[in-house]
């Protein structure tokens, strides 16, 4: 018998009336010390389909078909059944740390409120279990841990917290829902390896939910792809890849950033460069709040920015990328030269800075964080028309209308709100607010690490696109390698502070100077 069997599961929800399924039909199973993984763009299914296994849905949904762990029926089970599994035996870990960490308790006190809950085991004894367990998922120096808050903790180690709580009462079944998808890569091999091993040694069941099939070779013994809810293709992870018989399975398998941006003509306008461009933040103490030492955001980096060009920066979390582009737009203070369109603007003042704002944009990694919800997708791309007074005799909404069908949006939803779109719809959204002002250079933080991989390739090429009309200058954030190859001419590679590898992109991707590029190369493969 199978340690989790899903049989004929159905899951719909009502709203005024109205039922939408959610998941038709899908049966798999889960055995002792296996991988599945669940497949599959966003609103296939895969995580109402996860929560449904330990009735986490909420009342708006209904549940039909039969769901057993262990040989128990978890539909309409009785409460206590239930309360008796989550958490206990079958574990869940969550795509986005913050938001399913409590930011007002320590890291000791939420894990060892599960195992006061679960296990009745308190003072000494729990404070050696939870040792124990931070130095499990790889938590150095776990005993000064203890007291930290969410917020003191990178991606990673907020990630290795969520795994030590779902292990902390040794589940049969873990079901861990996009546990790397905002994470670095050096940091996603580094879980992957650690649920693998673990996975190993404990001799769980581990439900694997992600949309990244790269993860899914590296991780998976057996693979189910959901598409509108059913589950069109299943089978071992080696024959998905080799010999994937669906057409939804065959377009995610090729469904990665590919080709190169158009040549950077020889004539092409220096945009933006700095010179031993230099951000520290002071770290103050005491009651007069006096410099004790710097945060060290950024060293010393020189860049250089044409227009129709894009410089590729890479690194993780906390290298420098995103402060180094924020200093370079005037959004920080810093030292060394900062020179837009030839004139050195680092000791511009706000008011003289203001007439540039409307040629320098960004567009950031999450865009459901990045638009007002209270605001229409017509509002939020029409606003820098009227902040910066730029008229050209239409009207707002015609101009709204046609940029909205250069980044690919039917201009008929202008009225509609952000929840309204999708994930990569809201990312065009932003796009496009940044778009509608004709900028010469553009940021993009992280503009596709949230997005599913069909949707990458379509903002890559959107992207690649807007920049040859254009000849925009970009400046390209990501840690995804991938993405950074098919759209970047130059690359500079990152490390805690210092720019430790530069060079036209093909090079550095083919002959790697530094043993960290080496390492972030080899952390994509």
């Amino acid at each position: 018998m199978a340690l989790l069997q899903v049989n004929d599961l159905r899951v719909g929800f009502r709203q005024d009336g109205q039922l939408t399924e959610a998941v038709k039909g899908v049966s798999f199973h889960v055995d002792r010390g296996e991988t599945v993984a669940l497949v599959g763009e966003s609103g296939s299914g895969k995580s109402v389909s996860a929560l449904s296994t330990v009735s986490l849905l909420g009342d708006s949904a209904e549940v039909s078909g039969s769901v057993t762990y262990d040989g128990q029926e978890m539909i309409d089970a009785d409460e206590r059944l239930l309360r008796k599994v989550r958490g206990n035996d079958i574990s869940f870990i969550f795509q986005e740390p913050m938001t399913s960490l409590n930011p007002l308790h320590t890291i000791y006190k939420q894990l060892a409120e599960s195992l006061a809950l679960h296990q009745g085991i308190a003072g000494d004894a729990a404070r050696s279990r939870i040792l124990e367990l931070m130095d499990k998922v790889g938590i150095r120096d776990a005993e000064s841990r203890l007291g930290a808050y969410p917020h003191q903790l990178s991606g990673g180690q907020r990630q290795r917290v969520m795994i030590a709580m779902a292990l902390a009462n040794q589940p049969d079944v873990l079901i861990a829902d996009e546990p790397t998808t905002a994470l670095d890569v050096t940091i996603q091999a580094q879980i992957l390896d650690l649920l693998a091993d673990l996975k190993e040694k404990e001799g769980m069941g581990l439900l694997f939910i992600t949309h990244d099939l790269g993860i899914v070779r590296r991780i998976a013994d057996r693979v189910c792809v959901m598409q509108h809810g059913e589950i069109v293709e299943t089978g071992p992870t080696k024959d998905i890849f080799d010999n994937p018989k669906h057409p939804y399975t065959q377009k995610l398998l090729s469904a990665e950033p590919t080709g190169q941006p158009a040549p950077v003509p020889e004539s092409a306008e220096l945009v933006a460069e700095t010179e031993h461009l230099k951000v520290w933040f002071p770290i103050t103490a005491g009651l007069l709040r006096k410099t004790v030492g710097h945060v060290k955001a950024v060293n010393d980096a020189t860049i250089q920015v044409h227009a129709g060009e894009t410089v590729g920066i890479v690194g993780e979390s906390g290298s420098g990328k995103t402060t180094l582009a924020l200093a370079i737009m005037r959004l920080i203070s810093s030292e060394g030269s900062i020179v837009y369109m030839g004139q050195d603007i680092r000791s511009w003042s706000v008011r003289e800075l203001r007439r540039l704002r409307k040629d320098m944009q960004i567009v950031f990694q999450d865009p459901f964080g990045s638009l007002s919800p209270r605001m229409t997708a017509m509002q939020i791309i029409a606003e820098g028309l009227g902040v910066h007074g730029i008229d050209d005799g239409r009207s707002a909404r015609e101009v709204v209308a046609e940029v909205m069908a250069e980044v690919g949006l039917d201009p008929l939803t202008m009225d509609r709100y952000p929840h309204e779109f999708s994930g990569g719809q809201r990312q065009r959204i932003a796009i496009a607010r940044a778009m509608v002002l004709r900028p010469k250079l553009v940021v993009l933080d992280e503009p596709t690490s949230a997005l599913d991989m069909t949707v990458q390739v379509q903002i890559v090429e959107l992207l690649r696109g807007l920049q040859q009309k254009y000849g925009l200058a970009f400046l390209f954030i990501s840690h995804d390698l991938k993405v950074v190859r098919a759209m970047s001419h130059k690359v500079m590679v990152m490390k805690q502070g210092d720019v430790v590898e530069q060079g036209d992109a093909d090079d550095l991707f083919e002959r790697p100077q530094t043993d960290y590029t080496r390492l972030l190369l080899q952390a994509t493969h």
